[in-house]
């Protein structure tokens, strides 16, 4: 009796942390951003962003793009938008995502890409201007800015 009251227990005490860890992973975060940069085959861009989640957590972050290929250009991103998912917790989101980009624009520019780091995805979009040609692989880095 005392063996089946255990057993009974045990599975409702897994079904609950379960269902937490699920749930948790369903964690709604979106970062406005700004970005600037430059390319001659090597790429780099860096910007300013305010990450906020459906549960009232914010943090504000900094990003960093460093890659190489074919590119040469100038250009700049403000009101950016960035949609995390697969996402327990506000710190998920740091870290460094895979990227690969091929962009071509002249005065009025716009991106939009999905980058991995692990598990979470980050799908980017946004406009802005510049003057911008070219392919390349590299990372986008987000980290706390304190």
């Amino acid at each position: 009796m005392k063996a089946r009251r255990l057993v009974r227990t045990s599975i409702v005490l897994c079904a609950l942390t379960l269902s937490q860890v699920v749930s948790a992973a369903d964690l709604e975060c979106t970062m406005r951003f700004s970005l600037s940069g430059w390319s001659v085959i090597y790429k780099h861009t860096s910007g300013k962003g305010v990450v906020t989640c459906k549960n009232g957590q914010t943090m504000k972050v900094k990003i960093e793009t460093h890659g190489g290929g074919l590119t040469a250009g100038k250009s700049r991103i403000d009101n950016g938008v960035g949609n995390f998912s697969d996402i327990n917790k506000i710190s998920d989101v740091l870290g460094t995502y895979a990227q690969a980009d091929a962009s071509a624009g002249a005065v009025k520019s716009g991106t939009a890409q999905v980058l991995t780091k692990g598990e979470v995805s980050l799908a980017l979009s946004g406009a802005g201007q510049g003057i911008d040609l070219g392919i390349s692989v590299g990372g986008l880095t987000i980290s706390e800015d304190k």
